[in-house]
């Protein structure tokens, strides 16, 4: 072929040849250049659930496919430092938490929410001292002080509808404990009685504590997490992003399918035992339902949110119109809801 070719270029006009030269060379050009290395920005990853999916599509050459070289993943504590990380990215996107992403919206950033990310809360087990015999069930904590992240958090959510639920409003002491880190140290030195622990942490730290109940026990049907995009670099590199969201299912469906595979390499990204990963990820499995989605948006776990969100003063009450805000068109067409 290569002497054919040769043969062909030979009986080729000299402008022509130069012309068929220069599009060869940008060709082969185009094919040897390396995608450009880039970190995306995933809430709590290293700590949370949240970005297994993101660590198995980089292990697994999922984000290349598509043309990214994600090299890394740009964390925080959550909230609306997450947002000004995505915001300040290489591509201004993130897996952020739906409360932080709705708090954003409503202080006018211009964001679109693309893919859907947790659906579930199971990752939250709320654990007390081993040698405190005083707090067995929900009902022990009248008098006592349960220590929660931060006010308007998930965290705050899930305990004020517990409370609710189990009629101890008003009867017990809520504290503020920030960090699941900060926490454990509370529990320990007695400044709180109960706090939250997320899976991997959980399955690191079983030993030493007690667990109490789940956050799935009062709140069964939630949204976490959801994919955003800053809404102009949206429209103008639709392909990229739709790259990451391809990326992010084949993580999950991988997940589901190979969880002994998985284990390793999310050991591997979190720091962690394989024996501890392993125990994370069948917790989060054994969940019913789903844990992690493969990017469709659960509209009724993003209502139940919103919900918690007005019981806890963090947004004013009245509608929230996720047309505005919500483009499934990014998403395969099996992932819709509705037609695009």
């Amino acid at each position: 072929p290569r002497l054919r070719l040769a043969q062909i270029l030979r009986e080729t006009p000299m402008n022509t040849r130069t012309t068929i030269g220069l599009m060869i060379a940008a060709v082969f050009a185009a094919v040897a250049m390396p995608a450009l290395a880039l970190d995306l920005t995933v809430t709590h990853f290293g700590t949370g659930m949240y970005g297994v999916p993101f660590a198995i599509a980089k292990e697994k050459g999922y984000f290349k496919e598509g043309g990214l070289d994600v090299t890394g993943f740009i964390t925080s504590a959550g909230g609306g430092t997450t947002i000004r990380n995505a915001m300040a990215s290489e591509i201004p996107y993130g897996e952020v938490a739906l409360p932080a992403a709705i708090a954003a919206i409503k202080q006018g950033l211009d964001i679109t929410i693309v893919h859907g990310g947790v659906n579930s809360v199971a990752d939250q087990v709320w654990i007390t001292r081993k040698d405190d015999e005083r707090i067995k069930t929900v009902q022990d904590l009248k008098g006592k002080k349960l220590g929660y992240s931060s006010p308007k958090s998930v965290t705050d959510m899930v305990t004020t509808m517990m409370l609710n639920d189990n009629g101890l409003t008003n009867q017990v002491e809520r504290r503020s404990v920030g960090s699941i880190g900060a926490g454990i140290t509370a529990l320990r030195e007695g400044g709180v009685d109960m706090i939250y622990v997320t899976e991997p942490v959980w399955s690191k730290e079983k030993d030493n504590f007690r667990p109490v109940f789940n956050s799935a026990d009062w709140a069964p049907h939630i949204t976490q997490t959801v994919g955003i995009v800053k809404t102009d670099y949206l429209k103008k590199n639709p392909d990229k992003i739709k790259a990451i969201i391809a990326a992010r299912r084949k993580g999950v469906e991988f997940i589901r399918q190979h969880p002994d595979e998985t284990a390793p390499i999310f050991a591997r990204e979190y720091k962690i035992s394989v024996e501890q990963a392993k125990t994370a990820l069948d917790h989060v499995l054994s969940v019913k339902g789903e844990y992690w989605s493969t990017g469709g948006f659960d509209r009724e776990g993003m209502d139940a949110m919103l919900k918690g969100l007005h019981l806890v003063n963090a947004i004013e009450p009245g509608p929230f119109d996720w047309s505005k805000v919500v483009d499934e068109s990014y998403l395969p067409p099996d992932l819709r809801t509705k037609a695009h």
